[in-house]
């Protein structure tokens, strides 16, 4: 049967991507890295292009009224999980939703969806969960802007917020639960794990084992959500340890050549189809030509992530000695300890991006940074080249004082995020940097 012919018979647009995908050979399960080249895409609907188009228009035609009154029941709600069709670029197209195929299929989430930047994606996610009066419970260090959106900007609706450190016991944990619990309704439990810039990791079944323990098993207690930029999807899959929902800043890792910004989120198909209306409703999905650009950087991830990976290794290796270097946080050094522990049961890797603690303060960090030749100073990570910055002066520089001291950001604390070029040129790099300081 023809898509025109079975779009007359059903109301229902054919979607520009194959209703199965070949995820299996000779009872083989093909992996994510195999998927990534084809998964969520037909060629045959799009004139045998080898690679999606990009579909650059606002709106789709319906084949019938009765196929848009369908799609409409599910942009609207009226039906759970979205619209049957393509209706207008607010709410879904070709490009977003092979993207969203693909970016399920690292962790084998239930849903994905793509936003405008990782910002927006956790803005998204707040306004879906959040009512004024609530208690938002996170773990910190998180994202300064993070922190900004939670504390400022949701408090001016009267949302409180209480937190724990990243690497918190399951018993401290539990206990700001029960008073998060005695001072209103708990919305959402947000981590972010590795903490952004400390590295500590957040021990996500604790986590999940306290929420439990305080709000029962039922489908009303607060959903967990983590920010896994700094490990996903390669090193580090929340889901599979208790997380409901793990949102990306897609402009990192999964984006990857630092000329693109996006983010996305994806879990349970219930938590999912939340999120998705009020993404219709505000208009946060990123847009045709970023979802193309990023379908192409997934096809490369875990090689730019493992090349990364092995050079964020031997850079420590050698920064660790150091004379001038303070202490490195990397995951990979981590030994017989709480945060050890974490490592082994929830990543399956390092990663490439680290803290390193000079010793000295903002002057011998600014005079590190700015001797670096290869390495760039700027913000952002998980991008083909290194970058630098420092986290106190720059990315975390609209948090408190006080605060920034009780979570080890300081001022000689410098953020590296490891890049594919030569190890031994980046190390070369360093050296030089750290002569000057």
């Amino acid at each position: 049967m023809s898509n025109e012919t079975e779009a007359d018979l059903t109301g229902v647009t054919p979607r520009r991507r194959p209703k199965a995908n070949i995820e299996t050979i000779g009872g083989r399960k093909l992996s994510p890295a195999t998927l990534m080249m084809g998964h969520g895409f037909d060629p045959a609907l799009s004139e045998g292009a080898l690679k999606p188009p990009i579909f650059a228009t606002s709106t789709f035609v319906f084949p019938n009224a009765a196929a848009g009154k369908r799609h409409f029941e599910g942009v609207t709600g009226k039906r759970p999980g979205g619209a049957d069709g393509l209706v207008y670029s607010r709410f879904n197209g070709p490009n977003q939703e092979i993207l969203e195929d693909r970016l399920g299929v690292w962790e084998e989430a239930e849903d994905a969806l793509a936003f405008s930047s990782g910002m927006s994606a956790i803005a998204t996610l707040f306004l879906t969960f959040v009512q004024p009066g609530d208690v938002i419970v996170h773990s910190g260090p998180l994202y300064a802007a993070t922190e900004t959106m939670i504390a400022r900007l949701l408090g001016k609706f009267g949302v409180h917020w209480l937190d724990f450190p990243a690497g918190a016991s399951r018993a401290t944990i539990e206990g700001v639960l029960e008073q998060a619990k005695a001072k209103g309704r708990v919305p959402l439990i947000y981590l972010e794990s590795p903490a952004n810039p400390t590295n500590v990791l957040v021990d996500i079944e604790a986590v999940s084992a306290a929420r439990d323990a305080v709000f029962g098993t039922g489908e009303d207690r607060p959903p967990i959500a983590i920010d896994n930029t700094f490990l996903g999807p390669l090193w580090q899959q929340p889901l599979r340890h208790g997380a409901d929902l793990v949102v990306y800043s897609l402009t990192k890792y999964a984006g990857g050549h630092s000329d693109l910004v996006a983010g996305g989120v994806l879990g349970s198909k219930r938590h999912m189809d939340m999120i998705r209306a009020i993404r219709n409703t505000i208009g946060t999905i990123c847009d045709p030509n970023t979802a193309w650009m990023l379908l192409r950087s997934l096809e490369t991830l875990e090689l730019r992530m493992t090349r990364a990976g092995e050079n964020a290794a031997r850079v420590c290796a050698f920064l660790r000695d150091h004379a001038k270097v303070e202490r490195v946080g990397y995951l990979g050094f981590l030994k017989d300890d709480a945060q050890a522990d974490i490592y082994r049961r929830h990543c399956t890797g390092a990663g490439s991006t680290f803290s390193l603690y000079l010793k000295g303060g903002e002057r011998e960090a600014f005079a590190f940074l700015d001797s670096l030749r290869i390495a760039k100073l700027a913000v952002s990570l998980g991008g083909t080249e290194t970058l630098a910055s420092a986290p106190a002066a720059m990315t975390h520089l609209s948090v408190p004082d006080d605060r920034k001291r009780a979570l080890d950001i300081t001022d000689n604390l410098v953020r590296i995020s490891i890049g594919v070029e030569n190890a031994d040129d980046l190390i070369a790099d360093f050296d030089q940097a750290l002569a000057a300081v």
